[in-house]
Parts: C-alpha cells; sequence; structure tokens
C-alpha cells in the first residue's frame, strides 16, 4: 500500500517537472559543478526530482517540531553532494542513498503516522 503511494507521488512530480527541465531546480540559475551536472543528465536530474518530491512529502508528514532535523539532513546532504563537484558516478551513488534514505524515511512515517 505504502509503495503504491509512494510510486504515484513521485511519478505526479516527474510528470510535473516538465521536460526541458526535469532537475528540482531552475537548471538556468545552475551555477555550482554539481547542479550544472545534474542539469546535463537527465538519470541525475530524475534522481533530483525524485529526491526533491520524497523530501517535501516527508517534511508534510511529519509534525512541526520533527522538520528542522529533515532540514539539516537535507543541508548536510547537499554539501557533501556538492563535494561530488561534477563526478557523475559521484553524484549517482550520492542521489542513489539519498533516495534511498528518503524512502526509509516515508516508509517509517507512514506505518506510524502522525497524519
Amino acid at each position: 500500500m505504502f509503495k503504491i503511494l509512494l510510486t504515484l507521488v513521485i511519478v505526479t512530480a516527474a510528470m510535473t517537472a516538465g521536460v526541458a527541465n526535469a532537475a528540482s531546480f531552475d537548471c538556468a540559475k545552475a551555477r555550482t559543478p554539481d547542479e550544472k551536472a545534474i542539469c546535463r543528465t537527465r538519470v541525475l536530474s530524475d534522481a533530483d526530482v525524485k529526491m526533491a518530491t520524497l523530501f517535501k512529502v516527508n517534511t508534510h508528514l511529519v509534525m512541526m517540531g520533527s522538520r528542522g532535523e529533515m532540514q539539516d539532513r537535507q543541508r548536510a546532504w547537499l554539501a557533501d553532494r556538492a563535494k561530488c563537484a561534477s563526478n557523475l558516478k559521484c553524484l549517482t551513488a550520492s542521489y542513489a542513498q539519498r533516495n534511498q534514505e528518503l524512502e526509509r524515511d516515508f516508509e517509517a512515517i507512514a506505518s506510524r503516522g502522525p497524519f
């Protein structure tokens, strides 16, 4: 049940992301090497949309007191991602790990609430 909901959320986000600019941020404003690599690489762009969707859904499903910690972890991950620069292997691994973490968080939230 939860996997179906998660899949629906991700598919909906991917459909609304647009074909030309699939990253979760405006590629026209990409400045850093990691952002530019994400915008140039469809697989990374898709992983970025998935990550952003999972993060947004998770932060909306938890109580207010938990959001700060989630945002801190996201900022820390973004700083680590930036260290990859334009290394596609590093970026791919970084997204795979972060998306797995966010999926686990989603499943934990869905199984216990607070919604």
